[in-house]
């Protein structure tokens, strides 16, 4: 469980520091098997949803952490990060109205970036 909050923590300062906006996150612990957290995140281009998901790989990696899959990077409209207690949904915004995972995933408990901070 201190893992997964600790790369919760370390996954939002990397999309922050790619000026990632609306940056969510879902505690799905109590409707779901698949991970802990689900992270939402939106970049205003391709190129950007890139450079957040890179950096979120590179700064979970310097701790130790490796994705188990990373899907959609070459299109870059939804990368999915598979880090199995967290997953990292990182959209171009267009495509995250069209998808809309805090609707489908609206029974999750919606937690606040600060809830991560020690």
């Amino acid at each position: 469980m201190e893992q997964a909050k600790e790369m919760v923590k370390l996954a939002i300062h990397a999309l922050e520091d790619k000026k990632g906006e609306d940056i969510r996150i879902i505690d799905i612990r109590q409707v779901s098997v698949l991970a802990d957290y689900f992270i939402i995140a939106s970049g205003s281009n391709a190129n950007q949803v890139q450079a957040m998901t890179d950096n979120v790989e590179e700064i979970l990696g310097k701790s130790g952490y490796e994705p188990r899959q990373i899907e959609g990077y070459r299109n870059a409209n939804w990368i999915l990060m598979d880090y199995g207690d967290i997953i990292v949904h990182v959209f171009c915004r267009e495509d995250r109205l069209f998808y809309d995972l805090e609707r489908i995933w609206r029974d999750g408990k919606i937690m606040e970036a600060g809830e991560f901070q020690n």
